[in-house]
């Protein structure tokens, strides 16, 4: 299923993470998924990419300080159950964030449907620019969420999950 991911950029220091959280929570809004990584090889893809198919959300001022201060940030890719109600309230907090449209898929959680799901990205020649999921140990279920190169072929070749 298509969904929409918003990636924004936090300090790297203690707290950030706790107030962004507690932020959506008091609004009613969940994380449905979530990753964090450094910033800095993001940022300089993020230049490169620029104008593919990301869509702009920041002042263009706001890009320019980005790529020099990235080092000293994180990177946080997540997937909420609200996502305009999510969107609205970082705008208001003045967060710097993209949305991208990615492809979220709950699987069976047992070995070998990650390799399906892989499988099927490689027969349709779709390249997966990055992936992250999750499952509780024994549960029946994983989410992942998958960013592919070509999203329509992708919502088409998974439509039915």
């Amino acid at each position: 299923m298509v969904r929409t991911e918003i990636s924004l950029f936090l300090k790297n220091i203690p707290g950030e993470l706790g107030k962004l959280s507690t932020t959506l929570s008091e609004a009613g809004v969940n994380i449905d998924a979530l990753t964090i990584q450094d910033a800095s090889e993001y940022v300089q893809g993020l230049f490169r990419a620029r104008g593919k198919s990301l869509k702009r959300i920041a002042p263009a001022a706001s890009y320019g300080s980005m790529q020099k201060d990235s080092a000293d940030h994180a990177l946080i890719r997540l997937l909420v159950d609200h996502t305009d109600k999510a969107i609205d309230l970082l705008s208001k907090a003045e967060y710097v964030f993209d949305i991208m449209p990615v492809i979220a898929l709950e699987i069976d959680n047992k070995p070998g449907m990650l390799a399906k799901m892989a499988k099927k990205f490689g027969e349709e020649g779709i390249n997966i620019n990055y992936i992250y999921g999750s499952a509780i140990p024994k549960g029946k279920k994983s989410l992942f969420v998958f960013c592919p190169e070509d999203i329509d072929l992708a919502a088409g070749i998974f439509k039915d999950q």
